[in-house]
């Protein structure tokens, strides 16, 4: 497959990024253009679905054009289109699905529906060149998985989140700290400046099982702060934010180990926005080390939504021969499989 000359182009409008980008044989960035909307959301203390729609109908045609610009490339050069089909918000979804509908159609090119997730698995791939069997810790602002694969475009979801995604807990910690949005990487930040003496609960849920849960430790959060306060209390910020982000490294990490050792597999990948969280990077690189495990983890510019992760992740499903044709709709609750 790596010595073909296959290009595609890769479409992302998930949630609030548009983002376009031009992959060659699904490992050389070409190109890899992102438009965010966070300074759009940050008033609203997170993404308002309908705003984003908007603005993703504003930057789509633009945002394609430049990624072909940057790329040196036509459209004629271009040998397929991937675009994320789901899961996200729907009115996202539809902006990023009918465009790539549209070049599909205008330029008599392939369509290829492309799972958010697996784009976020192969951003790795555009690292590292994958080896199976492995296993891929992903956190996000929406989900929190530990997924199998003993080969290409094979994904078998041994763990998930049972209530609140990492991302999320994250954000809405961040929120009772009065910190602004997006909260995880102020989080994170403090979390290096304070002290994890605060005790706080870890969900380790049953004994074989790989599931993770976040609510109950937003929750000891919130009222640890509201006890706190009734007693006139102030804790210190960064001391709250080290408490909590030991508490969800902790379970991530052990679970994830756990589940390496069990699987048989030598090689780790880190996927997701959260995975750009400095604490989470620092200590599952310590515990692959320790346990001799390759640990592969993206860049800080594909570990947030982009769309070179989903031409990577398209450029599999080509040459496994997926089509998706003129009946591709967005899937706001689309399965992993």
């Amino acid at each position: 497959m790596e010595n073909k000359q296959t290009i595609i182009l890769g479409i992302e409008t998930s949630c609030d990024e548009t983002a376009a980008s031009v992959v060659r044989n699904g490992r050389e960035i070409l190109s890899n253009v992102v438009s965010s909307q966070i300074e759009s959301h940050k008033r609203f203390g997170g993404v308002v679905p309908e705003i984003a729609s908007r603005h993703h109908v504003e930057q789509i045609t633009y945002i394609f054009e430049e990624a072909l610009r940057e790329a040196n490339v036509t459209m004629e050069d271009i040998d397929a289109i991937a675009v994320t089909e789901g899961p996200g918000l729907v009115g996202a979804l539809l902006i990023g699905v009918n465009a790539a509908k549209a070049l599909a159609f205008a330029h008599d090119k392939p369509l290829i529906g492309v799972h958010h997730i697996a784009g976020h698995i192969y951003a790795n791939h555009i690292v590292e060149e994958l080896t199976f069997p492995l296993l891929t810790l992903v956190v996000s602002g929406g989900h929190t998985e530990l997924v199998y694969m003993e080969e290409h475009g094979s994904f078998q979801v041994i763990g998930e989140t049972r209530d609140d995604a990492v991302g999320e807990a994250y954000d809405k910690v961040a929120r009772t700290l009065g910190l602004p949005y997006p909260g995880g990487p102020h989080v994170d930040k403090l979390a290096h400046e304070g002290e994890p003496t605060i005790d706080l609960p870890r969900a380790w849920l049953e004994a074989d099982s790989y599931d993770f849960s976040f609510s109950g430790l937003k929750s000891a959060v919130i009222n640890t702060l509201h006890n706190a306060k009734q007693k006139g209390i102030e804790l210190p910020v960064p001391d709250v934010a080290a408490s909590f982000q030991e508490s969800v490294i902790e379970v991530l990490v052990t679970k994830t180990m756990k589940a390496a050792e069990e699987k048989q597999v030598n090689r780790i990948l880190l996927a997701g926005g959260v995975a750009a969280n400095k604490g989470l990077r620092q200590r599952i690189s310590e515990a692959c080390t320790q346990k001799g495990l390759t640990l592969t983890i993206p860049p800080l510019s594909l570990c947030t939504d982009n769309a070179a992760m989903i031409a990577a992740a398209g450029t599999i499903l080509f040459h496994n021969g997926k089509r998706s044709g003129d009946r591709l709709n967005g899937e706001p609750g689309l399965i992993l499989k």
